[in-house]
């Protein structure tokens, strides 16, 4: 009886702490942007939960995928300048752009609760982040 020997297990490796900050930042881009799109269609009270929710977020997804790519935001992810404002920003031009090449509305209000919501959840967080950075280290150096 021939035993084979146990396969080898590779270690698991945990990933760099940048590649981590930047994995979490675009999670929480995601997330917010599909909350956004969430609020949105509650608000209005709109069915089809999923879908609804998706088609409503999908061209600010791309928005916020071409930013993140154009500015290489993965850099510094949690950065409020330059990569927060060039995420929020892309996210609304490219996403409004989107909308109205598929036929979806693009409407003078919806364009300013866009910007102003978005800005709230994109750059909010990355702000919370740098003060807390800010504060931690000047509390340290105390």
């Amino acid at each position: 009886m021939s035993s084979s020997p146990p396969p080898l297990r590779r270690p698991s490796i945990p990933a760099p702490p940048k590649v981590r900050t930047a994995v979490l930042a675009a999670a929480a881009d995601l997330a917010l942007i599909l909350a956004f799109a969430a609020i949105g269609r509650d608000a209005h009270q709109r069915g089809e939960v999923i879908t609804g929710v998706l088609a409503t977020a999908w061209p600010f997804l791309a928005g916020a995928a071409v930013s993140w790519l154009a500015l290489r935001v993965w850099r510094a992810p949690l950065a409020p300048w330059p990569a927060g404002v060039v995420v929020w920003l892309g996210t609304v031009a490219v996403g409004m752009l989107l909308r109205a090449a598929t036929g979806q509305s693009v409407v003078l209000p919806f364009i300013i609760v866009a910007l102003l919501s978005l800005a709230v959840f994109l750059l909010g967080y990355r702000l919370v982040v740098a003060w807390v950075r800010r504060f931690g280290t000047s509390r340290k150096q105390a």
